[in-house]
């Protein structure tokens, strides 16, 4: 099965390993959650190791809006995934501090390395060899690919798998992957930014960009009215939150929170915020 095959991803834990780590997330009250989007019912922060005591530390690529971007005001991280992992972290008992804007490539490799971060968020795939790598919570978002290209040139899939075409990616991800097994005659692009990918579509320094849809509707619709998506591929996908296989505690416990989150509304308050609908 293709890594971009849909996840009905599980948790694999022991049985007793499983039982023992769950019986430590019981619900409490905490009056300190002030929030309007997260309930009251807080998971018993227990049954795992952070970084800094009563912080969530949180590794992500700030340029990958609408889930995660910098506020030009602000100076401060916002987005679909920030408002996620804000309010996990508030069902566990705690404050989610981000580290500096990391490379999207880095994420999962840093996560691994433990010390430095908690988890990393940033639409973040669950596929077969990053979860050799690290553990995911259950999966939060479905996502599909799309290729973008500018209005009325035409491009296809079949006329960007030719020689000289150039198309575009986000160094490491999944879209990376996508073009090379499937444009295998196309020149691809690997990029940190995806703002600058998009702006290489529009100027005609590339032919194409291969992005998450969510992604693409959201800059389309927002900075790049020039641009259309030619295709959504149909990858089928879906995000996690990634942890440290050192941390399985924490990986149970955050999967505890986004079902909290979705029996709560929580969830769909977030989504509909940035989206418009519960997608």
């Amino acid at each position: 099965m293709s890594n971009m095959s849909r996840r009905n991803f599980i948790l694999t834990l022991g049985a007793s390993a499983s039982a023992a780590l769950l019986a430590g997330c019981n619900t409490s009250k905490n009056s300190s959650t002030s929030s309007d989007t997260v309930s009251t019912d807080v998971v018993d922060p227990g049954g795992y190791t952070l970084v800094e005591d009563g912080k969530l530390t949180v590794a992500a690529e700030l340029g990958f809006a609408p889930f995660e971007y910098m506020d030009e005001t602000t100076g401060e991280p916002v987005g679909f995934d920030v408002d996620l992992i804000k309010a996990v972290a508030e069902k566990l008992g705690l404050e989610a501090s981000y580290l500096p804007n990391q490379k999207f490539d880095t994420l999962v490799p840093l996560v691994k390395q433990g010390g430095k971060c908690d988890v990393a968020i940033a639409g973040i795939t669950i596929t077969d060899e990053r979860r050799e790598e690290v553990d995911f919570s259950d999966p939060y978002l479905d996502s599909n690919q799309a290729i973008v290209v500018k209005k009325d040139s035409g491009e296809t899939e079949e006329s960007l798998n030719a020689a000289g075409k150039k198309v575009a990616c986000q160094s490491g991800t999944t879209g990376d992957e996508w073009i090379t097994e499937n444009l295998a005659d196309a020149e691809r692009v690997p990029l940190d930014d995806v703002t600058a990918a998009l702006t290489g579509v529009s100027t005609g320094l590339y032919d194409a960009m291969v992005i998450d849809l969510p992604v693409a509707s959201w800059m389309l619709t927002k900075s790049f009215s020039d641009l259309e998506v030619a295709k959504e591929i149909p990858t089928g996908e879906q995000y996690g939150i990634a942890v440290s296989k050192e941390n399985v505690g924490l990986a149970v416990a955050i999967s505890s929170a986004l079902q909290s989150m979705e029996t709560d509304g929580t969830m769909k308050k977030i989504k509909t915020e940035w989206f418009g609908s519960e997608i």
